[in-house]
């Protein structure tokens, strides 16, 4: 019990020096031992990495998850160790009411065949969806996760160490810079007119004292600057750590956007199927209908390499080859728009003639185009103001 006490007398001993230097040292009332500036950056990149990683961290969830609740729930079953029961995704769900809207409204008609249709597409697009969380769950969010949870910890107590053995070196200091500046007052000899005799063996004395005071202080410094250089050399070594994270982030930042990669090729698969499907029957149902060709206008998707996929935009047909003789030969200023049949269109993406019979477009503006007889499905005729020129069909939203 004794032990105890004694103990915890001096650990408040110990707090409450530090508590007086920190204050001090606040006020602008004590030196304070400053660390070289290469500890300096390397804090700082600590402290950056560690917030960056939170934002990432928080928004990837928000991405993978976009529901609040849904992410509470989650966060609640991982601290108690549960495994994350499986939660239907936005898309499945959407695919399950149009095939119970299809069941209800009529599977044999126009309307309860294409939600047929597109409740298999959705679905498809969910379960890549679930996929595509899962991977990136383990392969990006885990890897954050566990950097904050464990190195950042351990980085934070050996700071926090740091810290308490830099105050305790301040304090020495001070300690011993007192001690040295009583130890010069009490040497001064007194004035032999003024000062009785007795006061001659007070003065010896009292010097006695403080130059014990002065060799103790500097024992007390030497053992603080010693433990502090231990706990600065390990605080540098785990701060120095932070490179390898980074590599180790790199690599899952890769494996992240792989994974992304990866399922928006499949969402663009399975729209294409789903286009091609609804295509084909669009003729059939709306035969009046100004529409272009069903085939899909960009090159095939290659499942050797999805990320080359992914990328592709819809690519122009081009003008050779395609147009038929009378139409090549045909002179656009000379071409009236017809009666009836123009329509407006929005365009999607930049486009780029190729030559002077084509009209180059950019995204978002408003067009009118029109078709003549015997044109190719894959190009319109455009107008904007006194222009005139071939647009690809792909290129454009038609509008009413």
């Amino acid at each position: 019990m004794d032990f105890n006490m004694k103990k915890l007398a001096s650990d408040a001993g110990i707090f409450f020096t530090r508590a007086v230097q920190f204050t001090e040292e606040k006020f602008g009332q004590a030196e304070k031992t400053e660390l070289d500036a290469h500890f300096e950056n390397l804090l700082a990149r600590a402290d950056s990495t560690k917030n960056w990683t939170e934002k990432i961290l928080r928004q990837t969830e928000v991405l993978l998850q976009p529901n609040p609740s849904a992410r509470v729930e989650e966060f609640l079953y991982e601290k108690l160790d549960r495994k994350v029961p499986s939660r239907v995704t936005n898309g499945e769900l959407l695919a399950q009411y149009m095939a119970e809207a299809a069941s209800e409204l009529g599977p044999t008609t126009p309307y309860g065949k294409t939600l047929i249709k597109v409740a298999e597409a959705e679905k498809r697009l969910g379960a890549a969806e679930r996929d595509f969380i899962h991977t990136a769950s383990i392969n990006f969010l885990t890897p954050l996760r566990n950097f904050l949870e464990g190195d950042w910890k351990t980085i934070s107590k050996e700071r926090r160490l740091l810290q308490n053995r830099r105050l305790d070196l301040d304090a020495c200091k001070a300690r011993l810079k007192k001690a040295k500046a009583a130890e010069a007052k009490a040497a001064t000899v007194p004035d032999f007119q003024e000062t009785r005799p007795r006061n001659y063996i007070l003065s010896a004395s009292a010097s006695a004292l403080w130059n014990d005071e002065v060799d103790k202080s500097e024992q007390e410094l030497r053992v603080a600057q010693t433990e502090f250089d231990r706990q600065a050399e390990v605080t540098r070594l785990l701060l120095e750590g932070i490179s390898s994270t980074h590599v180790n982030h790199l690599r899952c930042l890769h494996e992240f956007v792989e994974s992304q990669t990866t399922y928006y090729a499949q969402c663009y698969r399975h729209m294409l199927d789903l286009q091609k499907q609804l295509g084909s029957s669009q003729g059939a149902i709306f035969p009046g209908t100004f529409v272009g060709t069903t085939e899909p206008a960009s090159p095939p998707l290659s499942s050797t390499s999805p990320t080359t996929t992914a990328a592709t935009m819809p690519v122009e047909p081009s003008a050779a080859g395609l147009a038929p003789p009378a139409e090549a030969a045909l002179c656009l200023e000379e071409v009236a728009p017809p009666a009836s049949g123009t329509r407006k269109a929005r365009v999607l993406y930049d486009y780029e003639a190729a030559d002077s019979s084509e009209l180059a477009l950019l995204a978002d503006e408003l067009i009118t185009v029109y078709s003549l007889p015997g044109m190719d499905p894959d190009w319109l005729i455009g107008e904007r103001g006194n222009k005139k020129g071939k647009v690809p069909v792909t290129y454009l939203e038609l509008l009413s």
